[in-house]
């Protein structure tokens, strides 16, 4: 199966997964019912961009917490590769790994990206925001890294009425 051009819209039911996180500890989607969920997507451990992105996360993580939110970062990297990652640059989110793509797929992250002309299959940046009920009450497509944990707090706040 290869990538869906990110069929989901708000509303739907968010696609049930498990995946291991950095203790190789199977992590569920139906773990967080009762909360909000923040999914991301990013392409790649200790890359400048994904690293901000995590950072940014970790640095707001408390006030996720006191808006009964959880953050999953997803990427392909392996879990060893998630081990180091989160040591290096002392992350709190939970990373969650995708090695498969089954996950990336289902929620249209895993796409045919293009860089200096060459085209390839990868990680597109994107965030899934799932409700205490598991449907998904917002999407961003493509993000920018910058700001981005600010945007989906503002978003969650403005949600949680």
């Amino acid at each position: 199966m290869h990538a869906q051009s990110g069929k989901l819209t708000v509303g739907d039911r968010a696609p049930s997964f498990c995946l291991p996180d950095t203790d190789n500890k199977e992590i569920c989607l139906s773990d967080f019912k009762g909360k909000w969920v923040v999914l991301y997507f990013y392409p790649r451990d200790n890359t400048s961009g994904c690293t901000r992105e995590a950072v940014e996360f970790t640095n707001a993580l408390d006030e996720f917490t006191k808006l009964n939110a959880v953050v999953l970062g997803v990427s392909a990297d392996s879990v060893q590769s998630h081990q180091k990652f989160v040591q290096k640059q002392k992350l709190r989110v939970t990373l969650l790994s995708d090695a498969e793509h089954e996950v990336l797929e289902r929620y249209g992250a895993w796409q045919r990206k293009k860089l200096y002309g060459k085209e390839f299959w990868g990680v597109v940046r994107s965030t899934v925001l799932i409700d205490p009920e598991g449907s998904i009450a917002h999407l961003w497509p493509k993000v920018q890294v910058k700001g981005h944990a600010e945007d989906v707090k503002r978003r969650l706040i403005e949600l949680h009425g």
